[in-house]
């Protein structure tokens, strides 16, 4: 059985300013910004939060399922998707427009501040969900607006149970929108900052929301590990140390990978965030969102 990844395929050109952010930028003129920063290092990776999650996936030894668009500079990631042995029979390309692209700049305190163009992923509503895929779980990622509410109207209708992770696409949606999203979900993935946002425009609080049908809710918390709530009880599970900071791309994603691998094996929500906490320690020590190596050694004592 596969795990449907809905979300963004995406190239990411990330660079590095030795320096912080926090004093470059005046806050008395922040009405006025212009601001320049010399980034020595560059690099362009495979990104995106369909294909960093499914990589992750991947190579804990589960069989994703990538539902997403690419433009018509898109090839060598498909390829990529189909050397994994990946069906890609869900990836619409859109020859009219370009793969989405991330532009990341990271400063030595690992804030980021990031452009994205969205290009093909504004057209990933393209393909629907059908009930010969041999779906038993899924998730919806960070993706074009049209494509999140029709996948969450889909996968509700074919009882396919959902991991919600709205991401940096929360602010698309009113309160209206995230309620219905989380009438339909089963779990919620967020970090602190959205956990945050997605309660005042809801008007409740993760106690609250945990009381619901959903199953959990996971909060990341960055080295911190994360908070995993359920029904109305909060559970923290501890970071993991990782070996070096290297660069924060993909870390929630790698974490999301994870969570996804617990669940079709029926771990404890604890316990499928004990493995994420592994893999976010384990990314943020390589570059980019997909070339972390993920090894047996990872699923061992947890």
């Amino acid at each position: 059985m596969s795990v449907l990844i809905c979300g963004s395929l995406a190239f990411d050109t990330i660079t590095n300013f030795h320096g912080r952010f926090a004093q470059q930028i005046l806050p008395d003129q922040v009405h006025n910004l212009s601001v320049s920063f010399l980034v020595p290092t560059l690099r362009r990776e495979f990104g995106g939060c369909a294909g960093n999650i499914a990589y992750t996936l991947h190579h804990l030894g589960g069989r994703p399922l990538v539902k997403a668009a690419l433009g018509n500079d898109g090839q060598d990631y498909l390829s990529r998707m189909q050397a994994w042995g990946l069906d890609t029979s869900l990836v619409h390309v859109a020859n009219d427009s370009y793969t989405a692209q991330a532009i990341i700049i990271t400063d030595q305190d690992n804030n980021q501040i990031t452009a994205f163009h969205p290009g093909a992923m504004q057209l990933a509503h393209a393909t629907s969900i059908s009930s010969d895929k041999g779906i038993e779980l899924a998730i919806i990622a960070p993706d074009g607006r049209d494509a999140m509410l029709q996948n969450a109207r889909q996968l509700h209708a074919l009882n396919i149970p959902f991991m919600f992770d709205p991401g940096q696409q929360l602010p698309m949606f009113d309160g209206d929108a995230l309620r219905v999203f989380a009438t339909q979900a089963s779990w919620i993935a967020l970090n602190d900052y959205e956990a945050a946002m997605l309660c005042e425009r809801m008007g409740t609080t993760l106690e609250a929301l945990s009381t619901s049908q959903l199953r959990g809710i996971v909060v990341t918390l960055g080295a911190q590990g994360c908070d995993v709530w359920q029904q109305g009880r909060k559970t923290h599970v501890p970071g993991i140390k990782a070996s070096a900071i290297v660069d924060p791309t993909g870390c929630g994603d790698a974490v999301r990978g994870a969570l996804l691998y617990g669940l079709q094996r029926g771990w404890p929500l604890e316990r499928c965030a004990l493995l994420g906490n592994r893999l976010g320690a384990l990314k943020i020590a390589h570059r980019g969102g997909q070339n972390h190596p993920i090894g047996p050694e990872l699923l061992a004592g947890v």
